[in-house]
């Protein structure tokens, strides 16, 4: 059993090394922002980031985008089992269901295992071979050279791919449902078209832009004070996926109590 003295000891604990974390976290972002580079130091670091963010996450983000609806759809016409029920009802809440909620949360838990992992792993590589260090001593802000190339990058790419991710989910909710036979083509479609309202698009983009914001910066603050050798490298990635999947999450409860 623990003691409440034990317990009320650990829980300050707790708070301090939160606190800790956050400081650091806010003070990394005022280092990166407040003492930019010229803008020609981060042009080719900034559409690298975009390649690989971008294309090198499409074929992922297409798999998942086509099977999430393809299975809300069949699970959503497996649900609606009265005859009383508009088969177009299908069509519409595999609409919301993938645009507000499984586009935007579930493919950014994803790329945050791939593109917050790599963040963190590459910036902590560079911590620990003191190639930080080296850029500190040439006069190089180093918190803006390694943040603000790939948070402009992400911002501006990652959006896309949520929209792109979209668009194909409708599609792969149209292939599952209409070969399997629980909707017809016409059904789908009007679904589809029926009572929409942009607010839901507009929610999913707030969601998206806080997703890549948080995923970029935790990570970026887990592999920029890596501290050790190989092995602290993996648990910063290791860190940085798991924080950001926690937030993501968090947040995506906060938007949706803001926004709806």
């Amino acid at each position: 059993m623990i003691s409440r003295s034990n317990l009320l000891l650990l829980l300050l604990l707790l708070e301090i090394m939160f606190l800790y974390h956050l400081g650091r976290y806010v003070l990394l972002l005022k280092s990166a922002f407040t003492k930019p580079e010229k803008f020609d130091v981060y042009w080719k670091e900034t559409f690298r980031e975009m390649n690989v963010m971008g294309v090198g996450s499409l074929g992922i983000v297409s798999i998942i985008a086509v099977f999430l609806g393809a299975v809300t759809c069949v699970q959503t016409a497996y649900q609606l089992v009265s005859n009383l029920i508009p088969r177009e009802v299908i069509g519409q809440i595999t609409r919301d269901s993938t645009i507000l909620e499984f586009s935007p949360s579930i493919t950014m838990l994803v790329l945050s295992g791939r593109i917050g992992s790599n963040i963190a792993s590459q910036i902590g590589t560079m911590r620990v071979t003191e190639q930080i260090d080296a850029l500190e001593i040439m006069g190089v802000n180093t918190t803006g050279f390694l943040i603000l190339p790939k948070l402009i990058a992400g911002l501006f790419i990652i959006p896309m791919l949520i929209v792109f991710s979209m668009f194909l989910s409708l599609i792969g909710g149209y292939v599952a449902g209409t070969l399997s036979g629980v909707i017809s083509p016409q059904e789908y479609v009007g679904g589809i078209l029926l009572d929409w309202n942009p607010t839901i698009l507009i929610v999913a983009l707030i969601k998206t832009y806080v997703f890549v914001f948080l995923m970029i910066t935790v990570s970026v603050y887990h592999g920029y004070y890596t501290v050790g050798g190989a092995l602290e490298v993996g648990r910063s990635s290791t860190k940085a996926v798991v924080y950001s999947c926690i937030l993501i999450l968090c947040c995506d409860y906060l938007v949706a109590q803001l926004f709806l």
